[in-house]
């Protein structure tokens, strides 16, 4: 069985969305009008997989920047495990809280997943680049948590 895939398309205009980030603070889409978005989603904070991606691209921020990518994370965790998350590992970018699952179900990133011989429904670690237009660039649906920095900037 193959994990779920989003049915965004590459081309299309990005989804809305607005959540409030790890301080309460909120964060929609029109924020960042002109400016281009590395919008991924992950799991769980502070698991494996989701610390691996997120120091990832903490440590290749930098590069990110000059590019002009602006970076934000979206999970089902609440506002408090963002803050310790990025706290535990200096993260220098923004987590949104979608405990409602609303950006989630929005940009179609929950589905069910295979893991360990084990089947069940959860956030499919995807990451979308959204252009300076709000058009979807790039779907990147086999997110390489270690080298996830190398995948955004390698198109």
């Amino acid at each position: 069985m193959a994990n779920h895939q989003t049915s965004i398309k590459v081309g299309s205009k990005a989804p809305d969305f607005k959540g409030k980030d790890q301080n309460g603070k909120s964060i929609s889409l029109k924020d960042f009008k002109g400016k281009k978005i590395v919008l991924y989603f992950y799991p769980k904070d502070d698991t494996p997989g989701c610390t691996a991606q997120a120091c990832n691209l903490r440590d290749n921020y930098a590069v990110l920047i000059k590019k002009g990518y602006q970076v934000i994370g979206v999970s089902a965790d609440d506002e408090k495990k963002h803050l310790k998350f990025i706290e535990k590992y200096q993260l220098p970018f923004p987590l949104i809280a979608d405990t409602q699952m609303e950006v989630i179900k929005k940009y179609d990133v929950w589905g069910t997943k295979k893991f360990m011989g084990k089947v069940y429904d959860g956030i499919i670690r995807t990451t979308f680049v959204i252009d300076e237009k709000g058009k979807i660039e790039e779907v990147i649906n086999d997110v390489k948590t270690k080298e996830h920095t190398t995948q955004i900037i390698s198109k």
